[in-house]
């Protein structure tokens, strides 16, 4: 099975380093962004199976980066259904987040840091599943 198509939104170059190293070793193929406007412009050419998206960037909030993706129909449903081909987003973040902005978004999942690296290389190989299974069927 092939990995995942993943887009990792992070600033921090020392954590994306990691992240990324990480995806890769486990045969994910990952883009980096370090800012929203990269991010978007990721977004907006490349197809994903994955946004692993950081809240804090030094020009635009992730917020702001969802608002588009929902505004631009990317964002997938709440659940995870066998139907759904939009994209799943996990949130990371320093800063603790109220349950009314996590309702805001259909997420995935949200990771306060520092999160254990496990939980989040889980998420990326169902990503890469729900893409295989998605590539099988059509």
């Amino acid at each position: 099975m092939p990995g995942a198509q993943i887009l990792l939104v992070e600033d921090d170059e020392v954590l994306r380093d990691l992240l990324c190293l990480n995806l890769q070793a486990r045969q994910h193929q990952v883009c980096l962004a370090a800012d929203a406007q990269a991010a978007l412009m990721c977004l907006r050419t490349l197809p994903f199976d994955l946004v692993i998206l950081d809240i804090n960037l030094p020009d635009q909030t992730g917020w702001e980066i969802l608002r588009v993706a929902q505004k631009e129909n990317w964002l997938q449903a709440r659940a995870w259904g066998e139907e759904s081909a939009k994209l799943p987003v996990v949130v990371v973040s320093a800063v603790r987040i109220s349950l009314a902005r996590l309702k805001e978004f259909p997420l995935l999942a949200y990771l306060p840091k520092p999160f254990p690296i496990e939980a989040l290389l889980r998420l990326a190989e169902e990503a890469a599943r729900r893409g295989w299974q998605r590539a099988q069927s059509a």
